[in-house]
């Protein structure tokens, strides 16, 4: 067995609280009781919300790009798991994804809202952040993941062209633009 592989290729400083911010952003949207200052606050962030959900979505596919590396990588140890070995909790592990979910199905009710324009949310976005849940869970947070042959990758991932992915990822990461991934949420799934 060689010396082991990284649990994170690179990506901890450039992962965004997104729950938090979205909290953040519609309190501060919540605290005008004129409806025009209310759009106008919204119409502030938005821009910022797709940055956010973009990053994110972005975070997760290069997890799902660096997982399908991993298992194609003869067996060795993952390095700096900091949940192997923790209680796993599957809603606690997969309440982060789910919010996602459930905001970015909600955001043209309140584009249309606040902004009166329409939005259509990409299928490929909501099949992506399905694909990580099932990851988490199929994974049980990586609670249990020491070695690369270990983690498991969720029905309905396409996986090609693996050996290209972790340049993929190490470009992503030096130019400090993980929503740079969401480029080939199309490339690991299929919309039925």
């Amino acid at each position: 067995m060689t010396k082991g592989l990284e649990f994170d290729p690179g990506f901890a400083p450039y992962i965004l609280a997104f729950r938090g911010s979205i909290e953040y952003f519609y309190f501060d949207i919540s605290r005008f009781k004129n409806l025009s200052q209310k759009k106008m606050k919204f119409r502030q962030y938005y821009k910022k919300i797709f940055e956010l959900f973009y990053n994110n979505l972005g975070f997760y596919i290069g997890c799902l790009m660096w997982a399908a590396y991993l298992r194609s990588q003869p067996e060795q140890e993952i390095l700096n798991n900091g949940w192997y070995g923790v209680e796993y909790n599957e809603e606690e592990n997969i309440s982060d994804t789910n919010f996602m979910i459930k905001f970015i199905e909600s955001l043209p009710k309140d584009v249309k809202y606040y902004l009166g324009e329409e939005y259509t949310v990409n299928k490929y976005d909501i099949k992506i952040l399905e694909l990580y849940r099932d990851f988490l869970i199929l994974n049980r947070g990586f609670s249990t993941t020491k070695y690369n042959t270990d983690i498991l990758l969720p029905p309905g991932l396409i996986i090609e062209n693996v050996e290209n992915y972790k340049e993929i990822i190490d470009n992503a990461i030096k130019e400090e633009n993980l929503s740079k991934l969401a480029d080939y949420k199309e490339k690991l799934c299929k919309i039925d």
